[in-house]
This record gives C-alpha cells, sequence and structure tokens, in this order.
C-alpha cells in the first residue's frame, strides 16, 4: 500500500477536486473496499492540511497501454497500471447499480450501502446504461449514465463526492427532501451511496459518497441562457420573475421541511464579523477599494441592526450557472451542497435566506461583464430589469413585501462583490471593474 500512497501523493495535486494546492500530500488509508480482484473504493487522509481532508479514490488495476487519457496514476508492476477508475466500466457499472438498485459492500461500520429513492409515477432509470465522466467540475467527479440503445429509462448524473465528511452531504440531504416532497423545480432523486469508517481517533462515523438524479440532456445553465438573452437584447422579465418564483419556493419548501429559528446576538456577530474578515483581506489585496471602506462598514452596521428573519437551511452557493432551463419544468436548481471551501459544519446550519437573492443579483450583474456590447447602457439596463424582476417573482412567491433598500439584502450583495474583488484581482484583472462598479452603487462616496 506504500507504494500506491506515493502514486496518489504526485497524481492527486494535479487533479481539480484536490483542495489544498501547493502543498505536498501526506496520505493515510482510511478505508479500503475491494469491489473485484482489480477494482477497489479507498478513502485516503490527506493531514498536510488542518483539519484533515479525507478523500474518495476509487481505482483499478489494468493493463499498460489500455488505460483512457488522463486516468493513469502510477505503475502497478508486471506490466500492470493504477488507475482513476472513474472511467473503467469495471467500477461504473457498479456504481449505476448501487444508485439505481441498491445494494452493500463491505460490513457495518467499515463498508458502504446503496439506496434507491422513489421516483415520481413514469420515470425509472435504465437498466443498462453507458457512463461518461462529466468535464469541467470543480471539487467533485459527476459521470452521466445514458440508457442503452433500446432502452427508455430517464438518464441518470452521479455526483462522486471527493471530499468526504462524517454527516449527510447537504446536496444529498436538501435536494432528496426537496423532491420527495413533489418539488419540480430539483431533479428527481434515484439514489445514494453512504459509507462507515473509523477515524484515526477510532471514533465510527457514516457519510455521504455519492448522489444520483435526473439528467437533463440538451439543456443549457441560466448563465448561458441569460447570456444569450442579454447580447440578442431580448427582454428577460418574464423568465427572470419565473426564477425568483423559483428560489423562493425553494425557500418557502425548507423552510417547511427543516428546522428554523430567530437569529440571536451570536448568530448576527458571527455573519457580521465573517463580513469584516472579508473587507480586510479585500482592503490588502485590491487597493482601489480603500476610498469605499467606510462606506462599507457602515452599509454592514445597518445591517447589523435592522430586523433579520428567520434562519433557515438555504442552497448556499447559489448563481446562475446552479440553475437549469428545462422545457419540462422549466428552471431547475442545483448542486445544493453549499460553498465547497466553507466547513460542512456551516453548511449544515440555519442561514439567511437572503443569502441565495445576493448570490443571484450578484450573478445577473456579471452579465454586464461578459457580455461585448458596444452600447454598455443597454445592456446595464438589461441587468437592471432582470434583477428587478428576479426580486418581483421572489416576493411574490415568498409572500413578502418587496424592498428596494433591504438593509440586509445590501450588505450580502455587498460582502459577495467584495469577495468578487478578490477573485478578479486574483485570477482575472480584466474583470475587476464588475464588482468595483457594484461596490460603487452599493456603498457610494458622498
Amino acid at each position: 500500500m506504500g507504494d500506491l500512497l506515493e502514486l496518489l501523493a504526485v497524481w492527486m495535486p494535479r487533479q481539480r477536486w484536490y483542495g489544498t494546492k501547493g502543498r505536498d500530500p501526506r496520505l493515510t488509508v482510511v478505508a479500503d473496499w475491494p469491489l473485484d480482484d482489480d477494482v477497489r473504493l479507498l478513502l485516503v487522509r490527506d493531514e498536510a492540511v488542518h483539519p484533515a481532508i479525507v478523500y474518495q479514490v476509487p481505482l483499478a488495476i489494468r493493463a499498460e497501454g489500455s488505460v483512457p487519457p488522463g486516468s493513469l496514476i502510477g505503475a502497478s508492476g508486471d506490466g500492470l497500471v493504477w488507475t482513476d477508475a472513474t472511467t473503467d466500466p469495471g467500477f461504473t457499472d457498479q456504481l449505476y447499480s448501487w444508485v439505481t438498485a441498491g445494494g452493500e459492500v463491505g460490513a457495518p461500520g467499515d463498508g458502504f450501502i446503496g439506496f434507491a429513492l422513489a421516483l415520481p409515477d413514469g420515470k425509472a432509470p435504465a437498466t443498462h446504461a453507458t457512463a461518461r465522466v462529466l468535464s469541467g467540475e470543480q471539487s467533485n467527479t459527476s459521470l452521466i449514465f445514458r440508457p442503452d440503445e433500446g432502452d427508455a429509462g430517464v438518464p441518470v448524473i452521479c455526483k462522486l463526492f471527493r471530499q468526504v465528511n462524517p454527516g449527510i452531504n447537504p446536496d444529498v440531504e436538501l435536494q432528496s427532501a426537496l423532491a420527495a416532497g413533489g418539488a419540480a423545480f430539483v431533479p428527481a432523486a434515484i439514489g445514494e451511496i453512504r459509507g462507515s469508517w473509523m477515524t484515526p481517533e477510532g471514533v465510527p462515523v457514516s457519510g455521504s459518497l455519492a448522489f444520483a438524479q435526473e439528467f437533463f440532456e440538451g439543456v443549457e445553465d441560466a448563465w448561458r441562457v441569460a447570456l444569450d438573452a442579454a447580447a440578442a437584447g431580448d427582454d428577460f422579465a418574464e423568465r427572470a420573475h419565473a426564477l425568483g418564483a423559483s428560489v423562493a419556493g425553494m425557500h418557502v419548501a425548507l423552510a417547511a421541511q427543516f428546522p428554523t429559528r430567530e437569529p440571536d446576538d451570536a448568530d448576527r456577530a458571527a455573519v457580521v464579523g465573517a463580513w469584516d474578515r472579508r473587507l480586510a483581506i479585500a482592503l490588502a489585496e485590491v487597493p482601489a477599494l480603500a476610498p469605499y471602506a467606510e462606506r462599507i462598514r457602515a452599509v454592514y452596521a445597518a445591517a447589523a441592526r435592522a430586523p433579520w428573519p428567520s434562519l433557515q437551511r438555504v442552497h448556499g452557493d447559489l448563481h446562475l450557472g446552479q440553475v437549469l432551463h428545462t422545457p419540462s419544468n422549466g428552471w431547475v436548481l442545483l448542486d445544493f451542497e453549499g460553498e465547497p471551501l466553507r466547513p460542512i459544519e456551516e453548511r449544515l446550519m440555519p442561514d439567511v435566506a437572503v443569502r441565495d437573492v445576493a448570490g443571484m443579483l450578484r450573478s445577473f450583474d456579471y452579465v454586464s461583464g461578459a457580455v461585448a456590447d458596444d452600447d454598455g447602457d443597454a445592456v446595464r439596463a438589461w441587468v437592471i430589469a432582470a434583477q428587478r424582476a428576479f426580486l418581483a417573482g421572489y416576493a411574490d412567491t415568498a409572500g413578502a413585501v418587496r424592498a428596494d433598500d433591504d438593509p440586509l439584502l445590501a450588505a450580502f450583495e455587498l460582502d459577495k462583490a467584495v469577495y468578487e474583488a478578490i477573485y478578479e484581482t486574483r485570477n482575472r484583472p480584466d474583470w475587476i471593474g464588475i464588482p468595483l462598479a457594484a461596490i460603487g452603487r452599493l456603498a457610494p462616496l458622498d
């Protein structure tokens, strides 16, 4: 196993889902589940960062020269090599069976179990399907299972969680609950896999390993739909209103299905503290923010004094790229995992629903920077109209009175723009004007 861990320590940092860039992994095996003679599923603990991160790594041993591009991990000996099994039918066929029909591997406390979930009438997964890894994903690995020819089952997308935590993943928990409640604004839930293992301290834990849901073929996400509409100058108000209604419907359903509570002083202090910490980082890295510092702090202070709604479960990372436009269901919301960089404990806690609303407003604002247009005023007017329609759709469905000067919404928007200023300075300096313009509108200088 030592040789394999050395290979993984070289291979894992090159993967997009590896979360500790810039450090050499220090790996130990948490769980080792043989699936057949040449396929196994590992959980490996990386102690190069604190707290340590547990990763899920499916492996296969194959003949050298027979490995799909990008899947090679390293030599195993005797002409054989270790490969990433997410591209190997020896693993993917079993994965599909676990999430669509169920099954167990290992023993209680050291193994995993697959659950098939109840689907709406008229929908069923295919009996046989072919897998393809979805390219471009950042923090997990998703596989699309398309029915083989002649099979009438629905296509399935299965997300394999690369970072594994004790407890049910919020993507599984929230989306399954919404789907079971009959929500049309989320995909039908197909199945899930939960594993059980021991911590280094000898504590038994269990957590989510994978989650499968209906896959919508040939549809585009809301970001692409919005970009195309803005570039063409098409009116987007009706669609933005419907999107606001879908987001509000999500919040209403989550508040009905999961506990809510009134925020106390500690809750407010935690949120405001997070705003202040982010602002401090931004001021150190983005000199153009300095003139706005006091106005930003004033917006945060006003939000801290304002009335706050009940805290509830939320999406946590909502933007136009997390929404699909489907002919059958309209707007469909995806990826309830929350911000991957936030600790799992925080992502499972009740939060302020307006965080999701602010994220979507900021996403609309980015359309103005992504659309090439000689008439910037026209694109800006399109963004404003879309944002207003979105807020109106949200208020109509949530039963709230729409307020254009909501101090809490302004603060969450501003915090998101401050985060964007940091991100763009580090990664896309040419885009820094988008968050800076938003900060100028949300915290205008006297």
